[in-house]
């Protein structure tokens, strides 16, 4: 802050020393013939006449280009409040000022209205796209159905396939409604002390006639910790994440469920010996709607929206969630969580 002052002060000296030249050597070049004093008045004078003029351009020309960057933003402004969010202002003002820092908030604003509406955008499009495809199975099928030609055989079959749609498409709706509820901020949010231990172990044994059918290994070691969370939305988390691994790990296949207290975490690891997950598909896998390629395709029936639902539910509760995975070897989910 001295060093600011002091430049100030060093260059408003050279500004008067320069002005003040200016001025004497304007008085030198009068043809008349003046005495010392008055020179020396004269010298003053038009040294102050030439500080002032000199101020009025600056200061013209400062205002002349600080109205045009308010043009600019009052422009830019229209072009947002328009639905077009592809606007930049230029930074190139010279030393940083306030302003400076406003059109680097309003370039900051404009590009996270900008991903915000692609976001929108491609939400709509993905939810339009997961609506449509079982309505077209209902529909094609619900045709099908008004023929006389069709076996008892064909005719329950295609009831069956109406019948698994339907519930896809319910489930998308109640999943789209839980989704949005928990990114606003009106869902119920009650925290309570919660023993992890007992809730996974009772979700698991909810889970036992899926695991049993596919006559899989549950290899479980839960140490006993107890933290503080929503005991219903952490229920979703371990609900989704063990119907993931039994959905997509193949018959006699292993299922690993750990449970420990690292420091002042919980670290709780889901492993399985499935279909695995690609590299490219692992930095995608938490994003709305998506579904990794090959087996994780719609024959599984998922909507894409559970990992989304679990990644906010463990952000919710300040904890952090990775994947690591490798194809055709298995998949691993670690969750780690504040113990308090």
């Amino acid at each position: 802050m001295n060093v600011a002052f002091f430049k100030r002060i060093l260059g408003f000296l050279t500004y008067t020393s320069v002005c003040f030249s200016a001025g004497y050597f304007i008085i030198q070049l009068l043809p008349v013939k003046l005495s010392s004093y008055v020179q020396y008045l004269l010298t003053i004078l038009t040294s102050i006449a030439i500080m002032m003029l000199t101020g009025y351009l600056i200061h013209a020309f400062s205002h002349n280009k600080r109205v045009n960057i308010y043009l600019e933003i009052i422009h830019a402004l229209r072009k947002i409040a328009n639905g077009d969010y592809d606007v930049q202002l230029d930074l190139n003002t010279g030393k940083k000022n306030e302003m400076t820092e406003i059109i680097s908030q309003f370039n900051h604003m404009a590009k996270q209205l900008k991903q915000m509406e692609e976001m929108r955008q491609e939400f709509i499009s993905n939810v339009s796209h997961e609506i449509q495809s079982p309505l077209t199975s209902i529909v094609g099928f619900a045709q099908a159905l008004q023929s006389n030609k069709l076996t008892t055989e064909e005719s329950n079959h295609y009831l069956h396939i109406i019948e698994t749609e339907s519930r896809r498409l319910s489930k998308l709706s109640d999943n789209l409604l839980k989704l949005t509820s928990l990114e606003s901020e009106h869902h119920p949010f009650e925290r309570a002390n919660c023993r992890l231990d007992q809730q996974i172990r009772s979700i698991i044994l909810a889970c036992e006639p899926n695991w049993l059918e596919k006559e899989l290994e549950m290899d479980i070691s839960l140490e006993k910790v107890s933290i503080f969370a929503d005991e219903d939305l952490m229920s979703q988390v371990w609900t989704n994440l063990i119907h993931n691994s039994i959905k997509f790990t193949r018959q006699h296949g292993t299922i690993t469920i750990r449970l420990q207290q690292i420091d002042d975490q919980a670290s709780i690891t889901i492993s399985d010996t499935g279909i695995g997950i690609s590299d490219q598909d692992q930095f995608h896998i938490f994003e709305r709607f998506y579904k990794a390629d090959l087996a994780r395709e719609r024959t599984k029936s998922g909507s894409g929206l559970g990992l989304s639902i679990v990644k906010k539910i463990i952000d919710m509760h300040d904890g952090s969630i990775s994947v690591k995975s490798e194809l055709e070897k298995g998949t691993t989910f670690t969750i780690l969580l504040p113990i308090s």
